[in-house]
């Protein structure tokens, strides 16, 4: 059964379906709160949150409007949102394994010693954004999601999606420098 099928089905209070849906989706999501949230504890509730809310929102979700992946992350977002504003957490790290990097390098000392650094870095540099800056650079590279989805999910026009892309992207090569991890001749985005 596709996922819009199944909402369909979650609506009229299939359980079965719902727990389709929530094997299909859960460990994505689980993957997008642990980096937006950085708090362990808070992830497995703030994912009960969100999977109670498609539970009751189920009836309200339009496909002529977006995808049902979109229309979860968008959910999602809006929780960790709410995370933010009740516990004032102001910085996240995204769960990089810095080890798939490169699959079709042979695995040698070196090699996961340089991968080990830059995923430290890189989490450090990740963790000086804003909570916009994170959230597109997480959802554009760590959920593949265009930044009409983007936008969707954030509640943004495109072009803010796009603006708030650019300054990530620069904040973090800033950041990566300042760290030594980027060579200061290596070109702005």
């Amino acid at each position: 059964m596709s996922d819009v099928e199944l909402i369909r089905d979650v609506a009229r209070g299939d359980r079965s379906a719902f727990e389709t849906l929530y094997c299909r989706h859960a460990a994505r999501l689980r993957r997008y709160l642990v980096t937006m949230l950085r708090q362990p504890e808070a992830v497995d509730e703030t994912l009960n949150d969100v999977m109670f809310a498609i539970w009751r929102g189920a009836a309200r979700f339009d496909p002529q409007i977006g995808r049902p992946a979109t229309w979860f992350l968008a959910i999602a977002h809006n929780k960790v949102l709410n995370v933010f504003a009740q516990r004032r957490v102001r910085s996240a790290e995204i769960a990089f394994d810095p080890l798939e990097m490169s699959p079709h390098d042979p695995d040698t000392p070196q090699r996961s010693l340089l991968a080990r650094e830059l995923g430290e870095s890189l989490n450090d540099a990740l963790g000086l954004l804003s909570a916009e800056h994170r959230t597109v650079i997480e959802l554009a590279f760590g959920q593949e999601c265009s930044y009409q989805e983007i936008a969707a999910i954030a509640g943004v026009p495109v072009n803010t999606v796009k603006t708030r892309m650019f300054h990530a992207r620069r904040r973090l090569a800033d950041i990566l420098r300042r760290q030594g991890v980027l060579d200061t001749n290596f070109p702005a985005p």
